[in-house]
């Protein structure tokens, strides 16, 4: 595998995006989706780094629905962010996601949060996530897999934002990878 990753690196001599990504699923087999978006963004968009554990939580915004399983993902790929927003709804596509309602209940959810240290605020794209910093759901699997990363917008590390945050949702790791 090492032997791959050189040789796709040094035959594209592309700068490489460092890209912190979070998936979330509430219905039907939700370990089964993780690992599904896992593979086709691994396969399409560019080579996962790291993962956090599977996290499980109540859902968040519109309450009455099945609670969810997140994994935040560390890749990089030499993808612009409107472009990596493209597959990864192209993705979330192929895994039977619909659109039907705000923060409603659905197979696969794949969130860009940070893109390297840039903010980008386009229609259709704001990066950093705008509301990762308030949502411990996001920020619990990010500080296991990039404690340190500083928020470009809020100016702390986010170890530091999940410690002050004030969201009440419990957030609670049920594997410490994925399967």
């Amino acid at each position: 595998m090492h032997q791959f990753i050189t040789i796709h690196i040094c035959l594209n001599s592309l700068v490489l995006n460092n890209i912190y990504l979070l998936l979330g699923s509430n219905l039907g087999d939700r370990l089964g989706f993780l690992a599904s978006a896992c593979a086709a963004i691994d396969k399409q968009v560019g080579q996962i780094i790291s993962k956090s554990g599977i996290y499980q939580t109540a859902a968040w915004g519109v309450k009455n629905q099945p609670g969810f399983l997140n994994q935040a993902l560390r890749i990089y790929s030499p993808i612009s962010a409107f472009g990596l927003l493209t597959k990864t709804q192209a993705i979330e596509s192929s895994l039977d996601r619909t659109r039907t309602e705000h923060w409603g209940p659905r197979t696969i959810d794949i969130d860009l949060l940070l893109y390297n240290d840039e903010v980008i605020v386009e229609e259709g794209l704001i990066v950093p996530h705008r509301l990762m910093h308030k949502r411990r759901f996001a920020l619990a699997p990010m500080v296991e897999i990039a404690p340190d990363i500083v928020h470009p917008l809020v100016g702390r590390s986010l170890k530091e934002i999940l410690d002050n945050c004030s969201d009440p949702l419990k957030v609670e790791r049920i594997l410490l990878q994925d399967v």
